[in-house]
């Protein structure tokens, strides 16, 4: 079976950063090389998993055939590992090797948790009023922004991208006490949740850097997309008022973040300690966490089991 995604995941290749390393004399062409073969591997374990190029579960999604039911047991689940990621980003925080990746990682934590990026040096001062829906396709300018640091950024409670999940969820009579907790969380998920601590949060810095690089390439990949488009004729022929800036938003970003991991594989890669086999045990591992998690929500809605 297979998938056409709204995002072909793209092939690694040399950077321009590491051209002009090269052209300094920073690195011999024999690294430049066996970095290119790298990047050839981390594709095809990472890019080329399964659950990137074909998951059946946001596709069918997708077309927005779903369910009441089906559609509250999946906001649950996915408000679950949104949720229990802060733990997890918590630990990549506490355990990252320098100050630079620490850094990297609270800028998505402290974002998670309602500090709006803020652009250096731009002016946030604008007559332009967005209407309900912009505000809610694009996101609301006093609460979100796709670009920036959070250093200097404001902290806003309902910038918390849980309190943004929790409006899709009071559009479906669902409220903060029903998502969100391990309690509510199928064991698929659960085991998610905490591959992400072992992996993505662990103390060896190659394996937490191999899931990082695919966790975010996952997220690139298309599936934010998918989950969009469906909620998306949802609202349009069922839910009016489904507010959907929580999806919107992230289907935005990621790529940029994406983007960021290759400049920090780029950083470590050329470290005498580099440990590529971790690196890719890591990524490999964490791609299957999210495989099971995936699919835990086919199977469930295969068998009709709703939370």
């Amino acid at each position: 079976m297979t998938q056409t995604l709204t995002t072909t995941p793209k092939h690694l290749t040399i950077s321009s950063r590491i051209e002009e390393r090269s052209r300094r004399g920073e690195l011999t062409q024999q690294q430049v090389d066996d970095f290119q073969d790298f990047l050839a591997e981390v594709d095809q374990e990472f890019l080329q998993h399964r659950i990137i190029i074909n998951n059946s579960y946001t596709r069918w999604f997708r077309n927005g055939n779903v369910t009441d039911e089906e559609l509250r047991h999946f906001i649950r689940q996915f408000s679950v590992f949104s949720n229990q990621f802060l733990i997890a980003a918590l630990l990549k925080v506490i355990n990252s090797p320098t100050l630079q990746q620490s850094r990297a990682t609270r800028e998505i934590l402290l974002n998670e948790l309602g500090v709006i990026y803020r652009k250096v040096g731009h002016s946030s001062d604008s007559k332009i009023v967005p209407t309900e829906e912009e505000k809610d396709r694009e996101g609301d300018p006093e609460l979100v922004s796709t670009e920036g640091t959070v250093d200097g950024g404001i902290c806003r409670f309902r910038a918390a991208h849980f309190e943004w999940l929790i409006g899709v969820a009071e559009g479906l009579g669902l409220h903060y006490e029903d998502i969100g907790k391990r309690k509510h969380g199928r064991p698929t998920t659960l085991h998610f949740c905490d591959e992400l601590q072992r992996l993505y949060g662990s103390d060896d810095p190659h394996i937490a850097e191999g899931a990082s690089f695919a966790v975010e390439n996952w997220a690139a990949a298309g599936f934010w997309q998918e989950l969009e488009d469906g909620l998306t004729r949802i609202k349009q022929t069922r839910y009016p008022h489904l507010h959907l800036a929580f999806f919107s938003w992230h289907n935005r970003v990621e790529g940029q973040h994406a983007g960021h991991t290759l400049e920090e594989l780029e950083a470590v890669y050329f470290q005498p300690d580099f440990d590529r086999d971790k690196f890719i045990q890591g990524g490999r591992e964490i791609l299957d966490a999210i495989a099971v998690f995936w699919d835990g929500l086919d199977q469930d809605r295969l068998n009709k089991v709703y939370m």
